[in-house]
């Protein structure tokens, strides 16, 4: 009879931990969702850096008494042009957003808003990415949801467009804002 060597039995084992980390994923709450360690917290600081022309975030407008929206995007960012309209129609219906630019330039950035629309009560500018950091943001487009006392309530990572944004980000706005 031939001996089993130890070596030999690496290869399955690697493969059934393989396995088991793939369930143990495909059985989270939700799959497809990042994970926030914001979701609960009060939110951090923004950059005190202006976006000049364009009024400033300030942490006031983070717990303004009504549930509001922060909004990271760069002007670089596809999927963030992509939303854009999305966020002028929440502008429109009343919902108070502010926008955080990430490393972006000044020009590109108040280029952007000029020829677009500003959906913003206030613009953080974030060049070096310190504030988007600090929140938790893993690539713009990401927006939060925060109750009245600044709060985060809720995190959707990708632009505000489509069946997600209906699903998910929706319910979520529409849960906040109800007394």
């Amino acid at each position: 009879m031939a001996k089993m060597r130890p070596l030999m039995l690496a290869p399955p084992l690697v493969f059934a931990g393989f396995v088991a980390l793939a369930a143990v994923g495909m059985f989270r709450d939700d799959p497809n969702g990042l994970p926030s360690t914001m979701v609960g917290r009060l939110a951090p600081g923004i950059s005190e850096e202006q976006l000049e022309g364009f009024p400033q975030a300030t942490a006031e407008m983070l717990a303004s008494g009504e549930v509001s929206l922060v909004n990271f995007w760069a002007s670089w960012c596809p999927p963030c042009r992509a939303e854009h309209p999305k966020l002028l129609e929440m502008q429109a219906q009343g919902i108070p957003i502010i926008g955080i630019n990430i490393r972006d330039t000044q020009a590109n950035a108040g280029k952007y808003l000029r020829d677009d629309g500003n959906p913003f009560i206030g613009v953080g500018f974030d060049p070096r990415g310190r504030t988007s950091i600090d929140w938790g943001v893993t690539a713009p487009p990401e927006t939060f949801i925060l109750d009245g006392k600044g709060k985060v309530l809720f995190r959707f990572a990708g632009p505000l467009v489509g069946s997600d944004y209906e699903q998910r980000f929706l319910p979520a706005l529409k849960a906040a804002m109800e007394p």
